[in-house]
């Protein structure tokens, strides 16, 4: 099994790539076994989408499953993403449960100053996402204190949704406002299909579910999404 990367904390290198696996399309019956074997195929990361029906239209898990995941494979890179109206109630709870880095939103009505140094007090590392309907401006603002910034290329809630294309200049307005080696993060819909189009904008975390979870064979995805030289004939 890989060790999963140490944390987003450093900058990028300039070619560097990192894919993680989205839990919300594993199967949660054998979720050990999806887990291990999505590791053993090279996904970088565990991301853990956290709704609570009011930021977004669907319930998905807690603190319970990060520290089982957590428990089970204790090296994985746990990266936690709060799609909720109260990230404060929930950011140490998943720090003690083994995340090691925490995204919240920035259409989340709180302090996202404050919120970052919670998160870094917590001993994690901080990213902030925006909604595909959201501009990028209040997010470049903060970037002398969140380490991570993910665009969302769907609308957040469920898994399977088509990629919006619509996004990319975002991201092409991060990689040049940002400094450089900066993680920039895209999550929905990506598949061997849409992530070249999402590294040729800036990207260099690529988050994907259904995509490897669907597949008979996970290190097939995530190299092409990641963009290994030996896939790229085929996925560009």
């Amino acid at each position: 099994m890989t060790v999963a990367h140490a944390g987003f904390g450093r900058p990028a290198s300039l070619n560097e790539r990192m894919v993680g696996a989205s839990i919300l399309s594993a199967d949660f019956a054998a979720l050990g076994a999806e887990v291990d074997a999505v590791l053993a195929a090279g996904a970088d990361a565990l991301h853990v989408d956290v709704m609570d029906g009011h930021f977004v239209p669907n319930l998905s898990m807690g603190p319970a499953i990060c520290s089982s995941l957590h428990r089970h494979v204790p090296d994985a890179f746990l990266d936690v993403h709060l799609m909720v109206e109260r990230p404060d109630n929930f950011i140490e709870g998943f720090a003690k449960a083994g995340a090691r880095h925490q995204t919240i939103h920035i259409e989340s009505a709180v302090n996202h100053r404050e919120l970052a140094a919670q998160i870094h007090e917590a001993g994690c590392t901080a990213g902030i996402a925006v909604n595909p309907d959201t501009p990028v401006d209040q997010m470049l603002a903060l970037q002398d204190v969140y380490q991570l910034f993910l665009v969302m290329s769907v609308h957040p809630g469920y898994s399977g949704q088509s990629f919006l294309d619509g996004v990319l200049p975002k991201v092409a307005t991060l990689r040049a406002e940002l400094a450089p080696g900066s993680w920039i993060q895209m999550d929905g819909g990506v598949s061997p299909n849409t992530a070249p189009q999402c590294r040729d904008a800036g990207c260099n975390m690529l988050i994907s579910a259904s995509a490897i979870y669907g597949s008979d064979d996970y290190r097939i995805p995530i190299d092409a999404i990641r963009g290994q030289p030996d896939m790229l004939g085929s996925h560009g």
